[in-house]
């Protein structure tokens, strides 16, 4: 049987005593691969790939999958990483096991994000399963929202779930913070198409309508035209002047609601803050999601680090900021793609080289 396709039904409801049809090491691995891949990457990179040894998964960040002009740090590849790192663990709670987790356990190995293993088991919460069904369900919104409020609730929920990862989700609701963190994000969305290294590595990563491809932002997951929110967050181009993408599905023609906006930060600035930073996004996401919830992300102030800076002095009380989130309800329409797990699992000690990363 195909692990990557195996129900959950089928690993779940395995109790010890069944010993002769509990899944082997392998389809546990392949099953929590397969949930995994679809956390969200800047620019849908995926830039990561992982090795399985008995009871224990490795997490890699993927460097020939980082951004070299947008993210020459690699802070955004970990901040991918640590969402897909999330998104393993959640995996491993849906079939009711306990995950260990160690992250950059190892100096030596600064690409070795997170060693997770697996050996006792407890009952999977209702809370659990509810974000695990989220994982293939939830799309990244690039536009503005329905001019509906969010329970107060929810936003304190997603703030609690956020210091649980080591990270911090602050809402913007001063109207005048609002406007300054919409105004950076446009000045840097302005520098950042003026910049011809860049706008090439954006192209490289928004393929053509009618590609084969499994990776980067296709044609479904935008709108054909930019829609304006009030205040105005800016987008990125990634038809880079075709007429690509959907067509808008919401009311009228002006701008619509920015939503809540908020901003993703961590008290240090470390690579292990980073991996935090995206465990912490992907628990907001799926949380946002179970409650029709969806986020528009913009990474483009903090790819230019006066901007950053100035975010972080200004907005938001010294702390650093991974990034910009808008939360809000809306019809979503827009379609992704992503790699077969099997292209990025691996048996522990297999070559990396030569994999194909189509």
């Amino acid at each position: 049987m195909d692990s990557t396709t195996m129900p959950a039904a089928r690993l779940a409801g395995l109790e010890p005593s069944t010993a002769v049809e509990l899944p082997t090491a392998a389809e546990l691995a392949g099953y929590v691969v397969a949930a995994a891949v679809w956390a969200p990457s800047v620019h849908n990179t995926q830039p990561w790939w992982f090795s399985a040894s008995g009871r224990e998964i490795s997490l890699y960040a993927d460097a020939r999958r980082q951004l070299p002009v947008a993210d020459p740090r690699g802070r955004e590849m970990l901040i991918s990483c640590g969402a897909a790192l999330f998104t393993a663990r959640l995996a491993l709670r849906s079939l009711g096991y306990v995950p260990k987790t160690s992250v950059l356990p190892d100096p030596r190995q600064p690409l070795l994000v997170a060693r997770v293993s697996w050996r006792r088991r407890a009952a999977v919460t209702g809370y659990e399963q509810r974000l695990f069904g989220q994982v293939p369900l939830r799309r990244t919104h690039r536009g503005g929202f329905d001019p509906l409020p969010l329970a107060p609730e929810l936003l304190t929920a997603l703030a609690e779930g956020a210091r649980r990862d080591g990270a911090m989700l602050r809402v913007i609701a001063d109207q005048g913070h609002r406007a300054v963190l919409a105004a950076v994000t446009e000045t840097a969305e302005q520098a950042l198409r003026a910049d011809s290294m860049y706008a090439r590595e954006l192209a490289s990563w928004a393929p053509a309508p009618g590609s084969s491809r499994r990776d980067g932002v296709p044609h479904t997951a935008y709108p054909a035209r930019p829609e304006g929110t009030r205040p105005h967050f800016a987008g990125r181009d990634f038809s880079h002047g075709h007429r690509w993408g959907t067509a808008r599905s919401g009311p009228g023609a002006g701008p619509r609601s920015a939503g809540v906006v908020c901003l993703l930060t961590t008290a240090g600035d470390r690579p292990v803050d980073w991996v935090n930073a995206g465990q912490a996004l992907q628990r907001a996401l799926l949380m946002g999601a179970t409650c029709g919830v969806a986020a528009a992300l913009h990474s483009q102030p903090l790819e230019r680090a006066r901007l950053r800076e100035f975010i972080r002095t200004q907005l938001s009380d010294g702390g650093y900021p991974q990034l910009v989130l808008r939360l809000g309800t809306v019809i979503q329409t827009a379609a992704s793609v992503r790699r077969p797990p099997a292209s990025v699992l691996f048996a522990s000690g297999g070559e990396h080289l030569g994999i194909d990363h189509a």
